[in-house]
């Protein structure tokens, strides 16, 4: 079996599908990609100026500055259905990759996050999830005093999530 090439016309279309999708036209937007030959063609570099996304690239040889991508490939690896020899073609990665990113987006709950999914967030309904969390909390500690020795759980949504925080003495830069 032979491998197809990524090419900066792959990636070029899958940007502008992914900003029609999820509805992003007009917005301010940042990719962050590897230094790979496609995301650094000139095809990609044209397709992102064309809908107004500005470009983002790795340092060589710095795992941090994808910290995010990263962690996701760490949970991947140590799913324990996650084949250890490998998948016996490319149908049975496929599938297994879909169902991996289909149980990670809708039913793994992330701790930075509120303990929501990655779909409830996106979709705007973690704010209910996390009120109706807060709310349980407060009524058990009302009608619980004694079993609790400190404040409930924060049940907020975060505005920045953080693998590697910053120190307190670094400037923390918003890109909104």
């Amino acid at each position: 079996m032979t491998k197809s090439p990524e090419t900066g016309d792959q990636a070029a279309e899958l940007i502008e599908k992914a900003r029609w999708r999820e509805r992003l036209l007009g917005l301010p937007e940042i990719l962050h990609a590897d230094n790979g030959a496609a995301q650094r063609s000139f095809t990609l570099r044209a397709k992102l100026q064309e809908l107004g996304i500005e470009p983002s690239y790795s340092r060589p040889g710095v795992s941090d500055d994808n910290a995010f991508i990263e962690s996701w490939f760490r949970t991947v690896k140590y799913m324990p259905s996650f084949p250890s020899r490998g998948f016996s073609d490319i149908a049975a990665a496929r599938d297994w990759s879909m169902r991996f990113v289909t149980w990670y987006n809708g039913e793994h709950r992330h701790s930075q996050i509120g303990f929501v999914t990655p779909v409830q967030r996106h979709t705007g309904a973690s704010s209910k999830i996390l009120a109706h969390r807060r709310d349980i909390y407060t009524q058990a500690r009302a009608t619980h005093p004694q079993r609790w020795s400190r404040h409930i759980r924060c049940w907020s949504e975060p505005d920045h999530v953080w693998l590697n925080p910053p120190s307190k003495t670094e400037k923390i830069a918003t890109i909104n």
